[in-house]
């Protein structure tokens, strides 16, 4: 014998209490406001407040907005290049003052007053100047690592070297004036969305800096020579040479924060309220439009 499924009706009914007695009898002629609910109702949207939507990585390694963390990482190098670049002007002046007082001396002997806060300030100086190099060399190479990243991403092709090999070439000497001028060049090239097959053209930009980067180089390691003569002239041209060196370094720094800045915009997705829009402002030696021969309804007579 089969048995059929019973037939169960599901009836709603408001809690006691929800609802309360109304006098149905007599009609109520006025008007009692707008309607009103007994209970608080139990639908509509949670009691949040409005927040602007965060990004959520998918991989700790590479997170959904890189070109964000591009940006980020740039202002803080070019932060930290511009302490830097303000240290090695307090060391040249310095290493100036130093050589001012060496030419006094020819006159006459110095107070030892003077010539103590003298060899303070150039080696106070010195020290700082090598912190925060330090610190700007660091935010810089994690600033240039992201930004490969995100130049390969939008260019679709991986950059020709590694990480590994960008930041070993940087402490072979003759190596490190050639490589980083091509390095930036290449991350110049995939930032503007240049195609792979084309040879990267550096930027009268990059051009300067990489020559800049090259003579500084060159210059810091003459001068580091120099130092080891020992003669009373060679100590004072020493000292000459060590401020001009200060201040080639302090034009590589703010030349590399003009390049990390740029690099970094070129990164960045293309603002349309940058763009002029082009309207028609007049037609020469064009054909006539044909007229229509009807004439549309509702159109003016």
């Amino acid at each position: 014998m089969a048995l059929r499924p019973m037939r169960v009706d599901w009836v709603a009914t408001p809690p006691p209490g929800a609802y309360q007695r109304r006098d149905l009898g007599r009609p109520r002629q006025d008007y009692a406001g707008p309607p009103s609910y007994p209970v608080p109702p139990r639908w509509g949207f949670p009691l949040l407040a409005w927040r602007w939507p965060t990004s959520v990585a998918v991989d700790a390694d590479e997170p959904v907005d890189s070109v964000d963390r591009v940006q980020r990482l740039a202002r803080t190098a070019s932060h930290a290049l511009g302490l830097a670049a303000l240290t090695g002007l307090w060391a040249a002046g310095s290493e100036i003052w130093r050589y001012v007082l060496l030419l006094l001396s020819r006159y006459g002997a110095l107070s030892e007053s003077t010539v103590g806060v003298s060899d303070a300030m150039v080696v106070s100086s010195s020290i700082v100047m090598l912190v925060a190099t330090a610190m700007a060399v660091v935010f810089t190479l994690l600033w240039l690592r992201r930004a490969r990243r995100a130049a390969a991403s939008a260019a679709g092709y991986a950059p020709s070297r590694s990480d590994t090999e960008v930041l070993v070439s940087l402490f072979i000497p003759g190596v490190n004036l050639v490589v980083p001028g091509s390095v930036a060049a290449e991350l110049e090239h995939a930032a503007l969305r240049l195609p792979v097959d084309a040879r990267p053209r550096p930027s009268r930009l990059i051009r300067w800096w990489w020559g800049l980067w090259a003579f500084t180089c060159l210059f810091s390691a003459f001068t580091i020579a120099w130092s080891f003569r020992d003669s009373v002239q060679a100590m004072a041209d020493g000292v000459l040479l060590h401020a001009v060196a200060d201040l080639l370094a302090v034009a590589v720094a703010i030349l590399t924060a003009v390049v990390v800045r740029r690099t970094t915009t070129c990164l960045l997705p293309v603002d349309p309220s940058t763009f002029r829009r082009m309207r028609v402002v007049g037609v020469k030696d064009a054909p006539a439009p044909e007229l229509r021969t009807f004439r549309a309804a509702g159109s003016p007579r």
